[in-house]
């Protein structure tokens, strides 16, 4: 394959992102201090302890007790370590109470909406019309349920656990919202000092099921000590894990770090995105159990290589450079690579090898040959950016349909939850988890251009999904931005009936990594594209995560 080449210079575009925040130095120099076993020995006494109150009796007799502490606990980040004892009492709470219609009658809104929230999200399939007698005749939910606040909170939470076609529950989430920002709108300031009202704010903000586990803890851990019902050793437990956990969270981006030095992408490479740290914060989002380490390397590994592909698609990269590069990727040949520019080179080879060792160990680890199904996809992501830029060079704007078809490839979801685990998609994946991880993929598109699109359309880029839908209807962008909100929506519900469907533990753990990247997105967007160019908060965030242990 000839290089091309022509007399003319080429003008590149440049996003000027600003360099890494984190020196390889400094990263090195993380000492993970809360790894020690006196420390892992506290934690297991205090581990025993709430183990014991993990109860199937509790559950009988008083299931909205135990359906509180297991909401804590994982709000907490330490239910992990008690999958066994929830399950048990998840499945009691559900036989003795939920299971036969006639028990819902008596049974209060809060245990009602907490106990639908929970084992829906634990795969029971609770029907929305548990809730039909706080419906009048016209549909509308009876007004005076506001009055209690706490239940209020709870059917919000649980209005988003909604299926296709829920009307109920949709009625549900629009009461309960109206409810819940008015409560806060009339005891305004003071709103903070309530430890109810605190969560009332925070549920406004992102409902629970769209935040991401471990980002909520961070925030929980702390409004859990200002409660009047907190458990103090169950708050003691939960410093203590995060920082044990944070600790070998270091020793993996210690790690992560030398890889990121040695592939020399951050000094050949000086026009994309230097983020090892931001994408390790993506992988811990996506799985942050300190048994998921290699999880967690693979998923940093593949969103930082992303990050640079990425940046030669939408930016630096000529149309027939990136025509060049994608049909290598297609061959997955080396010897291809000859004839590319200088820059695709390093880039080739660097992901190349990567991706061909990490299918090694798969190969030598799991007797599992990847290649072939990893080829593919990464093919198609290559195939979609390149797709994307032919439109752009000869100004097309896609129909929103056309646009998400193509960029839930281009988020690059499918290729990181395949490099999470190294399994070959075709034999393992199946179709309900590829359908979790299309709409993951869909929900982390449309979060990206709600946050995005202003800096993308200022310099040039492809039309985002608001541009897609303004064009094609003729709408405002505050309306086309309204439809993108409701399409995330619609999304969460597809996500939702795989996983209830889903009663295979291994599946629901790959089906977990890819719901918590689109939630990922909807964290890192909120507030713009503070994944190229981090604002103070996100870098509060990154070091209360992962550098900053809790006192």
């Amino acid at each position: 394959m000839a290089a091309v080449t022509s007399d003319a210079p080429i003008v590149r575009r440049s996003a000027n992102y600003p360099p890494s925040e984190w020196s390889y130095d400094f990263l090195q120099s993380l000492a993970g201090n809360y790894v020690a076993q006196n420390t892992k020995r506290t934690s297991d006494t205090l581990k025993e302890k709430v183990r014991s109150m993990i109860s199937v009796d509790t559950a009988v007799k008083k299931p909205l007790s135990a359906l509180e502490l297991i909401d804590d606990l994982q709000r907490l980040g330490v239910s992990y370590h008690f999958k066994d004892e929830i399950s048990r009492v998840l499945n009691t709470i559900y036989t003795c109470h939920y299971e036969a219609h006639e028990k819902w009658e008596k049974m209060d809104l809060n245990l009602r909406a907490l106990g639908f929230r929970l084992l829906r999200q634990h795969g029971y399939h609770i029907p929305q019309e548990i809730f039909k007698d706080i419906m009048d005749e016209a549909g509308n939910i009876k007004s005076h349920i506001r009055e209690d606040t706490v239940a209020m909170l709870n059917l919000y939470e649980a209005s988003f656990y909604a299926i296709d076609d829920e009307d109920m529950l949709d009625e549900a989430r629009k009461f309960t919202t109206k409810c819940l920002e008015e409560a806060v709108e009339m005891y305004g300031d003071v709103a903070n000092q309530s430890p109810l009202l605190l969560l009332v704010s925070h549920a406004l903000e992102l409902p629970l099921l769209w935040r991401v586990p471990r980002f909520e803890s961070i925030w929980f851990i702390e409004a859990y000590k200002g409660r009047n019902d907190k458990i103090p050793f169950l708050s003691v437990l939960s410093e203590l894990d995060y920082n044990i956990v944070q600790g070998i969270h270091q020793e993996d981006l210690k790690s992560l770090s030398r890889w990121w030095v040695g592939l020399q992408w951050d000094r050949k490479l000086t026009f994309a995105r230097d983020r090892m740290v931001e994408s390790f914060m993506w992988a811990v989002g996506g799985n942050h159990e300190p048994s998921f380490d290699l999880l967690r390397s693979h998923v940093t590994k593949s969103i930082s290589m992303v990050n640079v592909i990425d940046d030669i698609y939408d930016v630096y990269g000529t149309l027939e450079e990136l025509e060049q590069f994608t049909q290598v990727v297609r061959s997955w040949d080396i010897n291809a690579a000859e004839g590319l520019p200088d820059y695709m080179k390093t880039c080739f080879l660097g992901f190349y090898n990567t991706i061909n060792e990490m299918a090694y160990n798969t190969l030598t680890n799991k007797d599992s040959f990847v290649i072939p199904s990893v080829k593919q996809a990464w093919t198609e992501y290559c195939e979609a950016n390149l797709r994307e830029a032919q439109w752009y060079n000869s100004g097309y704007t896609p129909t929103l349909e056309e646009y998400l078809n193509n960029s839930r490839i281009t988020v690059a979801v499918p290729v990181i939850v395949l490099g999470a685990y190294f399994l070959d998609s075709n034999k393992i994946v199946g179709e309900a988890l590829q359908n979790v991880i299309c709409w993951s993929a869909i929900v982390l598109r449309l979060a990206d251009d709600l946050g995005t699109s202003s800096a993308e359309r200022e310099r040039g880029d492809v039309p985002k999904a608001v541009e897609c839908y303004m064009h094609e209807t003729g709408v405002s962008e505050k309306e086309a931005r309204t439809h993108i909100k409701k399409l995330i929506i619609e999304a969460y519900k597809k996500i939702n009936r795989e996983r209830m469907a889903c009663k295979s533990p291994s599946m629901q753990v790959f089906m977990e990594c890819a719901s918590n990247l689109g939630r990922m997105g909807q964290f890192t967007y909120e507030r713009g594209d503070i994944f190229g160019t981090p604002d103070d908060l996100y870098k509060r965030h990154q070091v209360s995560l992962l550098f900053e242990p809790k006192p």
